[in-house]
């Protein structure tokens, strides 16, 4: 299936979503997620107007960087080992996976410019998944007011995967009300106003509950 066709399809349905909610669609950003898929196929969805993309491992951001260049805006959105860091951390825009204290050290030794940064959650709270406790967040944010490298833009979760869509809007709905939050404390250095939500399976229904930037793999560039 071309990227082309996938994305059409992707629209219809991102459409749908505001339409519901009374959103304009300039509110959200697809991300397209090709860790699974060639460059070339990656070099389609730029073709086909995609301007955003994710990878989850620095040998898989690197590889593709290098054919479709600089003219992407690159998030890194898998768990990120603090070793790792100095790999890409001059090659990305975005950060989706800021979890712990000790990256967000590295991040600072290491970038030569301020990266945007989204806070992993575990709004679902299941062990198998990355990120802070919702508890724990408001705490972190503040502990983060000294590290000038680091803007926070926002929260990104990870959905259980379920299709129980009750278990998909209480995930969402906690990251939200969290973003609404520390968007009214009003910090420079941690602005939040976005929402890194929904991927293939459930970006209908995170735009619905508030999601800006859908991070999509499969129903875009395939498995």
């Amino acid at each position: 299936m071309k990227v082309q066709d996938n994305l059409t399809r992707i629209e219809q349905e991102i459409q749908s979503a505001c339409k519901k909610k009374n959103r304009s669609r300039s509110e959200i950003k697809i991300i397209a997620v090709t860790k699974y898929v060639t460059p070339e196929r990656a070099r389609e969805a730029m073709n086909a107007g995609i301007d955003n993309f994710g990878e989850n491992r620095p040998e898989g951001l690197l590889a593709k960087q290098e054919v479709l260049g600089d003219k992407p805006v690159w998030h890194f959105i898998g768990s990120l080992q603090s070793r790792k860091v100095k790999t890409i951390i001059d090659k990305v825009d975005y950060i989706h996976s800021l979890d712990r204290l000790s990256l967000a050290e590295e991040i600072q030794k290491r970038a030569n410019k301020q990266i945007k940064c989204f806070v992993q959650v575990n709004s679902s709270g299941e062990a198998s998944k990355h990120g802070l406790s919702p508890a724990e967040v408001i705490h972190f944010i503040h502990a983060l007011k000294s590290f000038d490298k680091i803007q926070v833009v926002g929260l990104m979760t990870m959905a259980p995967n379920t299709d129980d869509e009750v278990i998909l809007r209480e995930c969402f709905r906690t990251l939200k009300e969290l973003r609404d939050q520390i968007e009214n404390l009003k910090l420079d250095y941690a602005p939040c106003h976005e929402l890194s939500m929904g991927m293939s399976n459930d970006f209908g229904i995170a735009i619905e509950e508030g999601s800006t930037m859908v991070r999509i793999g499969t129903a875009l560039v395939g498995e």
